[in-house]
């Protein structure tokens, strides 16, 4: 069906011709069923460990966007508005995920593995994909397309940027086992490799250049155009001289993320969750 799928959302993006809107929603359907089933992602994991953003289903995304007419989803005393194509994704007890009651939401076309845990106030957005075991705290935010790990710890007030446009841009990833810290920001497509630790308040984009201590190498952008974070690093905010004559005169400084360690069993106990939660 991917295939098929794939053909009919390239012909409608390569046109921008929705004359027949009637067949356009059957796809843009047969594209949120599937991301809701988690049998399509926005981006995929090669086999030699590299990341390929899936531009098409991005542009079948963007499709909803252009079908949609402005709908009254209120609940109660719950006021909701937005494209109807893009309600509140339908989730039931044998999805077996955990949603505790508080304003947290997760929109349609979103992929919410069993065993995760949604904790007030969250928002997941339209093309991510969160995977099993994952805990996403308090005003944590997975943006568009992000792709989250197994066993993933999303601390209070993370935030995941949305990567929806240019449509061929990886999205934020977050592979298996990473601890992402109260305040973190990750944004414009950064990866984040299996079992690193971002401390509070570590803030990474495509242009943040980081600093590793223990090989001593500074870590940039890929040609890939993303920034990305060694397996097991352990990252804390830090921050680097301003070396120009005013710079140094008045004494300033810039932040940067720094390279600490890498993780060991200290590390391991610190950012273990307590089994209770789950």
């Amino acid at each position: 069906m991917s295939a098929d799928l794939r053909s009919r959302i390239e012909a409608l993006a390569a046109s921008g011709d929705v004359s027949d809107p009637d067949a356009a929603a059957r796809t843009f359907a047969d594209l949120i069923d599937a991301l809701n089933a988690g049998t399509l992602r926005a981006a995929t994991r090669q086999d030699d460990g590299s990341w390929q953003a899936n531009t098409w289903v991005k542009q079948g995304i963007l499709l909803g966007f252009r079908l949609g007419r402005l709908t009254d989803f209120t609940s109660g005393r719950f006021p909701f508005f937005d494209k109807h194509t893009y309600p509140l994704k339908p989730l039931t007890q044998a999805d077996n995920v955990r949603v505790v009651p508080g304003g947290s939401s997760i929109r349609t076309g979103a992929y919410v593995a069993p065993g995760v845990v949604c904790m007030p106030p969250m928002y997941v957005n339209v093309g991510a994909y969160v995977d099993e075991g994952a805990l996403i705290d308090s005003h944590a935010l997975v943006g568009s397309c992000a792709q989250v790990g197994k066993r993933v710890h999303l601390s209070a007030a993370a935030q995941l940027g949305g990567v929806l446009e240019p449509v061929g841009a990886l999205p934020v990833i977050i592979e298996d086992d990473v601890f992402v810290g109260g305040n973190c920001g990750i944004y414009e497509g950064c990866l984040v490799r299996r079992g690193a630790v971002l401390a509070s308040g570590v803030i990474l984009t495509g242009a943040t250049r980081l600093y590793d201590l223990v090989h001593d190498r500074i870590l940039s952008r890929s040609e890939s155009g993303s920034l990305e974070v060694p397996e097991n690093a352990v990252v804390v905010p830090g921050a680097r001289s301003v070396d120009t004559e005013f710079g140094r005169q008045v004494g300033l400084s810039l932040y940067t993320p720094v390279i600490v360690k890498y993780r060991d069993e200290r590390t391991d106990a610190s950012t273990t969750l307590e089994e209770a939660l789950r």
